[in-house]
This record gives C-alpha cells, structure tokens and sequence, in this order.
C-alpha cells in the first residue's frame, strides 16, 4: 500500500530542497500560463501548466504545494494581474488532486468523483459569493468570458466552421446572463476537463519521477525490473578477437587489431596519446558494435543495470541530469532497487560528504565528476569503465579516485577499465594497456618530439594577417576589490563562492589561479571574463566593469568541444571570430595550426589538444587583450600540454597577451607564468611567485 509522502517526510518546516522544488516548478506553471495567454492556439499549455503542480503534490509534503502557489501566484499578479493569478491558483488546485491522485494510486472514476463531489462544490460557492459581493469584479469577469467567446467563433469563422458555433452561441450568450447558473456550470465543465486532460498530461512525467524519487521502504511498491531484451546482465569476462573501429567520414580507423580479454577482478588501465583510441575502445567494451572483429561476453552488457556495465564519461556535466546531487545519483533507477542505495555513503566514499541536498548546478567540474563516479557505483555494475574521471580531478581527489578504483577490483571483484593520461595512476592497475594510433602495443612506446603540428615554431611562418590579428591591444589591467559572488543569493539554498577577493593582474602578466575542488576557481574566471557579475565588489577592466568590455577578455572553457559550434575548423573559427577566411587563417597559424591542413577538417576529427587551440583560435580572431583559460590541460597527454604551453608562451611574448590560466594542475605552468594565486574555500589564501608554490604542493594547499 502506498502511504502519504509526508509520513516519511516528517513535521517541521519546508526543507531548503522542498522550497527549491515547490519555487522552480510553480514558475514552470506560471511560464506555460502565460505561454497560453499571449499565443494563438495554445490554451492547451494552460492545461498542461497542472502538470508541474501535480509533481509537487506527488513528491513532496501538502504545505509545499501551497508554498508553490503562493510563489507562482505572486509571480503571476506581479506580470498580469488578477487573470493570470486565478489560472495558477486552478492549476495548483487541479495539480494537487492529480498528485495525490497519483501516489495513492486512485482509478480514473475515484479521482473524477473527487474533483466533482470533493473540489466543485466549494469552487462554485466560492465564485458565485466573491462576484454577488464585488459587482466590477463581476461584469469584468463576464465581459471576459463574452469576448474568449466572440474569439473563439471568429476563428472557426476563419476555418469555415461557423455551424459548429451556432448551437451552442444562445446557450452561452443564456448563461452570461444568468450568471449565478452559468458560473458553477461553466466550473464543472472546466473542472473535468481539467482533470481529464491533467492526467494524461501528467501522468508520464509523474512516472518518471517516481523511478528517481529515493523513499524508504514503507513508501515503495514492489516493482519489478524491465525484462532485459537481451540475455540477462554478463558483461564479464568480455574478450576482444582482432577488433577494429572506424568511424564514418574517417580515412584512418580509431582502432585495428585489437585483442583482448577483461576478466572479473581486474583493474586495467588504457594509456596513449590524444587520438589513439582510447575512448573508443572504452566504448566498445561498454557494448558499442565494432566495424570489424567479434566481441565475445557471457550476456548483455547492461548498461545502467545491476550487475551490469557503468560508464564514466570525459564530460561529467553530460551524464548529471538531476537537479539535486540526491536525485541524480539515483536517476533512472527502477523504484525497487532505491531501497538498496545508501546515498550519504556512496557520496562519502567519492569525497561529497554531506552534499546529498546541493544542487548540482553549483558543483564544481571536479566535483561533478565525483558524482558521476558515485552514479555509476549506485547501480552496482560488474565492469566499470572510467573514461578519464580523473581528468577534473584535483590531486587530493585523483588519489581518493584511483584507491577506490583499485579497491573495487581488488576487494568487491568488480572489473575496471580506468583510461587516463596519467602515467602514477596507471602504475596502480594490474595491467597497463599502451595504444598508439589505434593499435595495441606490447610495451610503451619511447618517448619522443612532439608532432610539428603541436610545436607552433615547426608551424608554416606567420604572414601579414597573422601579424595584423597579433597586434596587441592597448595594455589595461584588470582589478578586483571586494569581490564576493553568492548563488541563488537571499533563498535558503544560498551557495557562497567567493568571499572577499582583492586582486590585481597587470596587462601583459601570466597569472595562474589554482585550488582545490570547489574553491571557486571557475567563478572567479567567469567574473573575470565579465560573464557574470559578482554579488558585491567591484570587478573592473581598464577602470570599467567588465561585464561591459564583455569582448575584451575571452574565455577558453574547461571542455573546449562544448565552445566549438560549426562542422569545420576554419568555419568555426570565422565564425567565433567574426572575421573573414584570410584572418581565421591567420589566426590558426598564430595558435601552431596549418590552416592548409586543417582548416576543411571535421571538428570531431581533431584530438583534444587540436580542439582547444582552435578554440582559442576564434578567440585571438577577436583581437582581445585578456585570454583566460579554465581547466586548459584537462584530458592532454603531455605531447598536447607542451604544445598548448609553448603556443601561449608565444602568444605572451609575441602578441603581448595577459594570459590567466585557471587549473589544479600546474605540471609545466612554471614555464608560462611567474606568479600564482591560491583559491581556498572562495578566499585568496596565497598569492606570489610561482617558485613558493612547489613548497606548499601542486595544488596550492596553504
């Protein structure tokens, strides 16, 4: 039997979490409201709008329900009025009926005679008394109702549809009339429809929820899991026979001839270069089909399921779906398994302690892929597959990874496939793969010259254009004083980020910014590039706001494929830039990249160091006086890293660029900045010449 949500909710006021949820879904309704206001042919939004009320209802206690409505009802007197306020008042009444409709599982005739016998009856009493008492408020209301009608005729005029309006014209013209009749008849007939077309509106994305919803025991009915279609989860020992890969488009394949075998127990690390297939061959054992070869495994691969395969993508921001990190970690899973999930544990284990309720919105790069870690254990799969999870990671953080990943192989018998770039994370696995240009080798390759085209003095020689974009701008520094940054700042769910910050860059200067996890690195580099202005202080460019220079300083994001948005590289670059082909030419030189080469290739087909300078690419096509990166060396081997340090060597020297570089990993930086600052808990704690950092560690620890 399903119990009321609020037996385990427990009393006491609203929960931060509860007002967040109450708050973000009524203005959804508000929004789809309004949608169907101002737009022809969408009164079916205001319909929908009982949608997001009824999730209210379903997941949460009867007083936040009403706590939604106050806030959706005052957001919509405060845009339309009255009108506009009553239709959110209705969709939270209708919504709180689907709601608890849904979770005590009523039929479709006992929730229908709720709404008739439990809701018409003082709607209507209450309707008729307000508009007998307030006679302005009455011929408003009827002149409105008159004018909806006379609009709905002209368009069925329009649609040569006239004789469907002539029967019932004189019953409605009868009941505006008498209005003391027409008005509880006209809220009966809106009430059940309402209800009707709320529940198959609503009833998908309730059941939705529902698999997400972590509730103890008591709350949960015995649901089984989806049948596999396959054969049931067996994702170990896979072996690989001679398989190779290549992706559509592509002259080379990702991989060739590849042979392997992945057994229950082991942790396996995948190590190589930028381009040599690693991922790919962390896909295929996730179950992605070869282009050649046979893969051969017990049973499915079950991703997502017990006992079957987890993923760790590059990108955790591309896997966390929930709003909050309790809801995310559980997303998608079958109510049946939520039992078995100990949240606060899984989230200790990856180093969230205590972050259950924070929205995931406010997490770090680093720490959103510790929840992705913390996902994919929650499934309790039997190979793991860590696609550079480590990649975001700050120091303390790689290590508290890499011993959970040895650990799970090692204690539980999990399988673990671990790719990464880094050379004393690989050295804790039982096996150490080595991929070059998508073949597997017996032993590491020798370390060698980086290519020519990560090297920008082995590049083709800078040309007119190149040296016109490279003109540098007037030098100006950047200054902030006081600087402090809240998110969702004045609610009970304010996340402080940046408290206090004194900081001068000046024009020409390197700086690295570094910290751990969360220290509010990413905000500081956000406000820098004046893409968001900071909740107090003073952030200012040449003595102005820079979110008024918004242009003057570039940002290069942590993931540099999230900021590239056309098919090519010379498009691309044209296109960030706003410049025509000889200068996005130009600028690709500047950046140690042979246009001729280059500039017709898929984005996709370059490696992540290639991705990046293009990036930046668009960016110096702008002609910008602060370049900042965040995350730059996230996912480089240390061919890329070197390239990518020796360009922005160049580009410092040569252009006059102020270079911010925010990381935690500072692994050759030495060579490109002198100075460095240190972020701990959103205060600058250090701040001096990059020589004082090796003394305090890599990561800045004060």
């Amino acid at each position: 039997m399903i119990h009321r949500l609020a037996s385990w909710r427990g009393r006491g006021p609203l929960r931060p979490a509860e007002l967040a949820e109450a708050a973000v879904l009524a203005d959804v309704s508000v929004a789809l409201i309004a949608i169907g206001w101002l737009l022809p042919i969408t009164s079916i939004f205001i319909v929908a709008a009982a949608a997001p009320m009824a999730a209210i209802a379903a997941r949460n206690r009867p007083r936040a329900v009403l706590a939604g409505a106050v806030a959706g009802t005052t957001v919509a007197m405060l845009i339309a009025g009255t009108g506009l306020a009553s239709n959110v008042v209705g969709c939270a009444v209708i919504g709180t009926l689907l709601g608890v409709a849904w979770r005590r599982r009523w039929s479709p005739i006992r929730m229908m005679s709720v709404a008739i016998g439990v809701l018409w009856p003082p709607i209507a009493i209450a309707a008729v008394g307000v508009l007998t008492l307030f006679s302005q408020l009455r011929s408003l209301a009827l002149v409105q109702i008159t004018n909806t009608w006379d609009g709905i005729k002209a368009n069925l005029r329009s649609l040569g549809l006239s004789a469907l309006s002539r029967p019932v014209d004189p019953a409605i013209r009868w009941l505006v009339a008498h209005w003391a009749i027409g008005v509880p008849v006209a809220l009966l007939v809106g009430i059940v429809a309402s209800t009707i077309a709320g529940r198959i509106l609503a009833w998908p994305p309730l059941a939705r929820l529902e698999r997400t919803r972590l509730a103890p025991p008591s709350t949960r009915d015995p649901v089984a899991d989806d049948d596999l279609t396959t054969a049931g989860p067996g994702p170990v020992p896979v072996r690989l026979v001679d398989v190779g890969h290549t992706y559509p488009a592509m002259a080379a394949p990702a991989l060739r001839g590849v042979s392997l075998t992945v057994a229950p127990g082991q942790f396996i690390a995948v190590v190589g270069p930028n381009g040599s297939g690693k991922s790919t061959l962390a896909r295929i054992l996730g179950g992605k089909t070869p282009t050649s070869g046979v893969v051969h495994r017990p049973g499915a691969t079950a991703l997502g399921r017990p006992g079957g395969t987890a993923l760790i993508f590059q990108r955790p921001e591309s896997q966390v779906l929930g709003v909050r990190v309790r809801d995310d970690l559980v997303w998608g899973m079958a109510r049946s398994r939520l039992v078995d999930v100990d949240v606060d544990a899984l989230l200790a284990r990856v180093g969230l302690m205590g972050f259950a309720e924070r929205e995931t919105s406010t997490l770090s790069g680093g720490e959103l892929q510790r929840l992705a870690v913390a996902s994919a254990l929650a499934r309790r799969p039997s190979l793991l597959i860590s696609d550079e999870s480590t990649a975001m990671v700050d120091a303390e953080g790689r290590q508290l990874l890499t011993d959970l990943l040895a650990a799970l192989a090692k204690e539980e018998g999990l399988a673990v496939v671990h790719v990464t770039h880094r050379l004393e994370e690989a050295k804790r696995a039982d096996r150490m793969l080595f991929l070059e240009r998508g073949e597997l080798l017996a032993a590491p390759p020798a370390p060698g010259p980086v290519a020519p085209h990560d090297v920008p003095g082995a590049g083709p020689s800078r040309t007119g254009a190149a040296a016109q974009i490279a003109a540098p701008a007037a030098g100006q520094a950047i200054e902030l004083s006081g600087v402090g940054h809240i998110y969702t700042a004045g609610s009970p769910w304010a996340h402080p980020a940046l408290t206090d910050i004194d900081l001068t860059v000046g024009a020409g200067e390197a700086v690295m910014v570094v910290g751990h996890n969360g220290s509010g690195k990413s905000t500081l580099a956000w406000i820098l590039a004046g893409l968001l202005i900071p909740s107090e202080g003073r952030a200012l460019l040449g003595g102005q706001p820079l979110d008024r220079r918004l242009g003057q300083v570039a940002l290069s994001f942590q993931h540099a494929r999230l900021q590239l948005l056309r098919s090519t590289v010379r498009s691309d670059v044209r296109a960030a830039g706003g410049v025509d082909a000889a200068s996005a030419d130009a600028a690709l030189e500047l950046v140690g990249l042979d246009a001729r080469e280059l500039g017709t290739r898929s984005i996709d087909q370059l490696s992540g160091g290639q991705q990046r300078r293009v990036a930046m690419a668009g960016m110096l096509a702008r002609r910008p006086s602060v370049i900042i990166l965040d995350e730059p060396f996230a996912g480089l081997d240390d061919g890329a890293r070197r390239g990518l340090i020796t360009v922005l060597r160049r580009l410092r020297i040569e252009v006059g660029l102020t270079i911010i570089l925010v990381s935690h990993d500072t692994d050759g930086a030495d060579q490109l900045v002198d100075r460095v600052v240190t972020l701990d808990h959103g205060r600058v704690v250090a701040d001096g010449p990059m020589a004082e950092l090796a003394g305090r560690g890599s990561e800045g620890s004060p």
